[in-house]
C-alpha cells in the first residue's frame, strides 16, 4: 500500500474509531463551526474589526421604523411658536410648514440635504406650497457641529443664513472655524462682522433654545422634522416626504 493510501486509511480509522456515529458527530461539529464563521463574516463585514461607511451604507433605524408608519402626531399646538426668530426659506404664508432640526456634521443630515431637501425645494418651496425652517441640533459628539451652527446663525445676521447652510453641507465642516470664516468670504459676507460674531460665541444661546424646543416636540436625533404637527424621523427619501406634504396640502 502506498504512503498516500496509508495516510487516507489512517485518517478514516481515526475519524471512525468510535464507530459510524463518531464520523457523523465529527462532521456535524465541523459544519456547525463553518456556519458560525460564515454568519460572523456576514454581520461584521469580515474579520477586519472596523468598517468604513460609504454613502450607500448610510441608513437610519428611523427610516426602517417609519417606512410604513411615516409619521406620528407631535405635541404641537401652534406651528408658528416653533419658528419664532428662525430662518424661513420660501413663502411665509405657504400652507405647509416643515421645521427641521439638524446637525451640520451629521452624515444623515447631509444625505437628507443632498437627496431630499433639494427636491423639496424645487417642487414645493420654490412653488410657494411649503415654507422650510431650519433649527439647530448639534450633537455633542460631533466636534465641529456647534461652531458650524453658530456660523450659520452669524451669516443669518447678514441675511445669508441659507447660503451658509448650503455651503456647510456641500463643502463639509471638517476644517472647523477657519474654514467657516473662509466660507463667509465665499458667499459675500462682511467677514469682519462675521468673524466677530463667530468668535464671540453669542449665538450659543439661540442654538440651545433650538435644541430645547426640539426636545419638547419629540426630537431625539438628527435629522428630525415637524410637518404641520406631525413628527418625522430620519433621512427618509423624497417620496416619503412627498406623501406627507401632499396629504397636508389636501387637508
Amino acid at each position: 500500500m502506498s504512503e498516500e493510501k496509508k495516510h487516507e486509511h489512517s485518517s478514516k480509522k481515526k475519524c471512525c474509531s468510535n464507530g459510524p456515529m463518531g464520523c457523523i458527530g465529527f462532521w456535524k461539529i465541523t459544519s456547525l463551526i463553518l456556519l458560525v464563521l460564515f454568519v460572523v463574516a456576514v454581520y461584521t463585514d469580515g474579520f477586519s474589526g472596523s468598517k468604513s461607511v460609504s454613502d450607500n451604507d448610510v441608513k437610519t433605524g428611523d427610516y426602517e421604523k417609519e417606512e410604513h408608519d411615516l409619521s406620528i402626531v407631535a405635541n404641537v399646538n401652534d406651528m408658528e411658536s416653533l419658528i419664532e426668530n428662525d430662518q424661513i426659506k420660501g413663502d411665509a404664508d405657504a400652507p405647509v410648514t416643515i421645521v427641521e432640526w439638524s446637525d451640520f456634521e451629521c452624515p444623515f443630515c447631509a444625505r437628507f440635504y443632498r437627496d431630499t431637501y433639494l427636491q423639496i425645494k424645487e417642487e414645493y418651496i420654490d412653488t410657494g406650497k411649503v415654507k422650510f425652517v431650519f433649527r439647530d441640533y448639534p450633537l455633542s459628539f460631533h466636534k465641529q457641529a456647534q461652531k458650524a451652527s453658530e456660523a450659520a446663525e452669524c451669516a443669518g445676521e447678514q441675511g445669508k443664513y441659507y447660503e451658509m447652510h448650503d455651503i456647510l453641507f456641500e463643502q463639509g465642516v471638517a476644517g472647523g472655524v477657519s474654514s467657516f470664516k473662509k466660507f463667509a468670504g465665499d458667499i459675500g459676507l462682511n467677514t469682519e462682522q462675521f468673524n466677530e460674531c463667530l468668535d464671540s460665541g453669542r449665538m450659543a444661546e439661540e442654538i440651545a433654545k433650538d435644541m430645547a424646543d426640539g426636545g419638547k416636540v419629540g426630537i431625539r436625533g438628527t435629522p428630525g422634522f415637524i410637518i404641520n404637527g406631525e413628527l418625522v424621523s430620519g433621512a427618509q427619501p423624497f417620496e416619503n416626504f412627498k406623501t406627507i406634504i401632499e396629504k397636508k396640502l389636501a387637508e
